[in-house]
């Protein structure tokens, strides 16, 4: 497609676009009575209007019921996790049985490393991206240590090359190679949160199983961003959060995928709580732990109720659009949005810097402004941009196509330029 950086052009493409309806669905920041631009999903997503009363309904037959909600509410409370687990599994491109919905992020990244990263004398090492999250880092340090040994002698660390921002993919693959013989663990963020750079996660997977190695994947940045096949392409585990694409409100529950192939295997050490318990005997109340044989297994407590009907409220909206309209349109946006700082460098020295990767990317692109530092990311907050900001010069943006539109990138490019 020949882009156009006019507010006529971006109308069109908004005119013609199947999903410009679903905007409507979801409340905006305002910033001098007009809504912001924003394009931060890839941080917290915004809030649908249906969340609300999805919320509600618990509160009111909670009101109504109090403990006898768990049983008879509109939507009752004991299985209400499984209400989300269909339409999750979706999303990552899992069977419902591998698929669950539970805690937090990094507590379910540390539960799942406790059944998965099982070091030995000979196979002990762990591979990641360097500039992972940190509170990868942190995970994988802990557990490192929680086992006895040194991190450094452990944590492998693919870096980009020299003078570079994304790390080669082949680069990954010869990081496994090298280390086959001592590689336990390959734990990588399925988008890197700095770069926007989307790995081959069915190639690396491929690539440490062959090396005897499990595979696992933080999805924060990709669940509800990017079109997954977590069961297709034999990922060992992983692990997401669902405020950030996944629009579920800050701090909402978490989400957990375990290969089929892993949950019969009832050997598996875990760090048991009585939700994992085989449900038909759970409240019998026996001091022995059955595991359940799906990822439920992998549950500590009951189901958060209040934090996953806001989840539910965005699963729904999902389930509507479809993974692959959503990922059809994200595309579309984000290489809108390339054009258009393109367009702005003709004229401005070429003073921004996409570091993301064309071929291998998502919703996000992130940008260096050359000699501007997060000054220019202050002035877009002030002229109603929303975008956000990582250390030490990136400033991330992430056109999400649920709710955001071509003219928002249209509008924000000509904001930047005046900016610069």
């Amino acid at each position: 497609m020949d882009h156009q950086n006019t507010l006529d052009f971006a109308k069109t493409l908004d005119n013609s676009d199947p999903l410009k309806s679903f905007r409507s669905k979801f409340y905006f920041p305002q910033h001098n009575g007009k809504e912001a631009i924003y394009f931060t999903g890839n941080s917290l997503g915004l809030q649908p209007k249906t969340t609300q009363g999805y919320i509600q309904q618990e509160l009111n037959d909670w009101a109504q019921y109090g403990v006898e909600g768990h049983f008879l509410a509109k939507n009752p409370w004991m299985p209400y996790h499984e209400f989300l687990t269909e339409k999750m599994a979706k999303i990552v491109g899992a069977l419902p049985e591998e698929t669950v919905m539970m805690n937090q992020l990094t507590v379910n990244v540390h539960l799942l490393m406790v059944s998965f990263y099982r070091p030995t004398k000979q196979r002990y090492k762990i591979l990641c991206e360097a500039k992972a999250f940190p509170s990868d880092q942190y995970a994988l340090q802990t557990q490192i240590q929680f086992h006895g040994l040194k991190v450094e002698d452990t944590l492998i660390e693919v870096a980009p090359r020299e003078g570079e921002y994304h790390i080669r993919h082949e680069d990954i693959l010869l990081a496994i190679e090298k280390n086959k013989d001592s590689l336990a663990l390959i734990m990588i963020g399925g988008v890197n949160y700095f770069s926007g750079q989307v790995f081959d996660m069915k190639a690396i997977t491929a690539a440490g199983h062959k090396a005897g190695a499990i595979v696992g994947f933080d999805l924060a940045h990709g669940a509800g961003n990017l079109k997954l096949q977590l069961h297709d392409w034999d990922v060992d585990f992983a692990a997401w959060c669902s405020y950030k694409y996944l629009n579920s409100g800050p701090g909402s529950v978490a989400g957990a995928f375990v290969h089929q192939r892993h949950l019969k295997n009832t050997d598996l050490p875990l760090f048991a709580g009585w939700w994992g318990h085989d449900k038909s005997t759970r409240f019998l109340m026996d001091k022995t732990f059955v595991p359940m044989q799906t990822a439920e297994r992998w549950q500590i407590s009951n189901a958060p109720v209040f934090s996953m009907a806001a989840c539910r409220a965005s699963l729904d909206i999902f389930e509507e659009a479809g993974m692959d309209r959503l990922v059809e349109k994200s595309t579309n946006l984000t290489a809108y949005l390339e054009f258009i700082v393109e367009e702005i460098n003709k004229t401005k020295n070429n003073c921004l810097q996409i570091i993301t990767p064309k071929e291998n990317r998502g919703c996000q692109i992130s940008i260096v402004a050359n000699g501007y530092g997060k000054a220019l990311y202050n002035k877009l907050i002030e002229n109603g941009v929303i975008p956000d900001w990582r250390e030490p010069n990136v400033i991330r943006c992430a056109p999400v196509p649920l709710y955001n539109s071509f003219e928002d990138v249209y509008r924000f490019g000509a904001i930047l330029k005046s900016l610069l």
